[in-house]
């Protein structure tokens, strides 16, 4: 298959890009200090988006910068200047989700592509169309519409379609909440999301006040709002042949190794089924992967059919993970036989390990030597960011990500 289907990663700060075009990502979107939906996540000033637009085409791959937020009046203030920075400094497109942005857009920075955010919910062919006459060039499609939708509104309006594939759902239509705007003032389509749908909640007859119900038996209330997160990577044959041009990872907020592992995975999957699509098969070893990172159990939310109570994540609100990513590799020397790391996470002598290379398989590896960066042994890495010298027989590919198996919870 000749067609060029495009991995877009998500990027919460500067280290995040980088190792999301490092493990295979082909795009990036992320923010700057206003106008998007993340005003929580670290994002980039302006200095930094120049540097991130840089590194990005310096890899020959694209960035998206997101000015998705549905403003107010005074949330326009100083949208004019930087809409025609972030074209001077080579962005690629920017995601926007109002129409008021969308037309200042096109006025004073022509010169940007514009890519409709997913909190526009374009759910049918007809509005998939409309964005395409206004200029767009490219629709993030609702999380709300099947697969055969998708292929609907591809056929319609002939323009570019980006699906989210994999990270956290949000409970609400095209993730326009109003929770955390009612519970804390803090308006989640101007940038300032609470995650309120992540609490603790139980039921209250009208009746009765003050008389708690958990939803479940279960003496700890219940998360009734708190949605799985979704995963499609069996469905990546069907969301290609349905039309869809790029595979997007939800994830801004998540940490370094979830946008690494991800990525890779959707990239090995991506390049595997281009390959030989007759004979795709989702590998164990993908699955095993995604395990690794921090999620909630997965769902397939609306791809093929509407979710019924089992999208729902009823039981806790906090994320689970196989694995602890405990240091970064920074170099490997042959001569010497030993990996240049810097701590992420404690780790001793006697510790089983394995690295997540950004391109090559997985190696595992029981620790037995290792000093400090003067060639002192230790025994221990225990301080943040130290640098430490351990001793290895395979080459290590640079960035390579050294994670342990987590310890089992103990129970209460």
């Amino acid at each position: 298959m000749n067609r060029q289907i495009e991995v877009l990663s998500p990027a919460g700060n500067m280290d995040k890009l980088k190792m999301a075009i490092r493990y295979g990502a082909d795009a990036v979107y992320c923010a700057g200090q206003s106008f998007g939906l993340r005003a929580s996540s670290s994002n980039f000033n302006n200095e930094q988006l120049k540097e991130a637009v840089e590194f990005v085409h310096s890899h020959g791959k694209k960035i998206y910068v997101t000015c998705n937020i549905i403003p107010h009046n005074e949330d326009l203030v100083g949208l004019e200047d930087y809409l025609k920075f972030l074209e001077s400094i080579g962005v690629d497109a920017i995601i926007v989700a109002d129409l008021g942005i969308f037309l200042l857009a096109k006025r004073v920075a022509p010169g940007l592509e514009l890519h409709v955010s997913t909190q526009a919910n374009t759910t049918n062919y007809l509005t998939t169309e409309f964005w395409k006459e206004q200029g767009a060039t490219r629709v993030v499609v609702a999380r709300e519409v099947s697969i055969a939708d998708i292929k609907t509104m591809k056929e319609a309006a002939n323009i570019e379609i980006e699906a989210f594939v994999h990270g956290a759902m949000c409970i609400s239509y095209s993730g326009r909440c109003l929770l955390s705007n009612y519970f804390t003032t803090r308006d989640a389509n101007r940038g300032q999301c609470t995650q309120a749908c992540r609490w603790k909640y139980s039921l209250v007859e009208e009746n009765r006040p003050g008389e708690y119900y958990p939803i479940e038996e279960d003496q700890h209330g219940t998360y009734i709002f708190n949605s799985k997160d979704l995963c499609l990577l069996k469905y990546i044959p069907d969301l290609i042949e349905a039309g869809v041009d790029s595979l997007k990872i939800e994830g801004r907020m998540k940490s370094v190794h979830y946008a690494a592992t991800v990525t890779k995975v959707y990239r090995e999957a991506v390049d595997t089924y281009l390959a030989d699509p007759e004979h795709y098969e989702v590998k164990p070893e993908w699955i095993e992967e995604l395990e690794k990172i921090s999620h909630r159990p997965y769902t397939e939310g609306f791809s093929v059919e509407k979710p019924d109570e089992t999208a729902q994540n009823y039981g806790e609100s906090s994320n689970t993970q196989t694995h602890d990513f405990i240091g970064l590799v920074e170099g490997y020397n042959a001569e010497e036989g030993y990996a240049y790391l810097e701590q992420r996470n404690n780790f001793k002598v006697g510790d089983e390990v394995e690295f997540c290379q950004p391109h090559k398989g997985l190696v595992h590896h029981v620790i037995t030597k290792m000093t400090d960066e003067d060639g002192k042994d230790i025994t221990v890495a225990p301080h943040a960011q130290m640098k430490v010298r351990l001793y290895i027989d395979t080459p290590l590919e640079e960035y390579s990500m050294m994670r342990r198996k987590c310890k089992p919870k103990q129970a209460k």
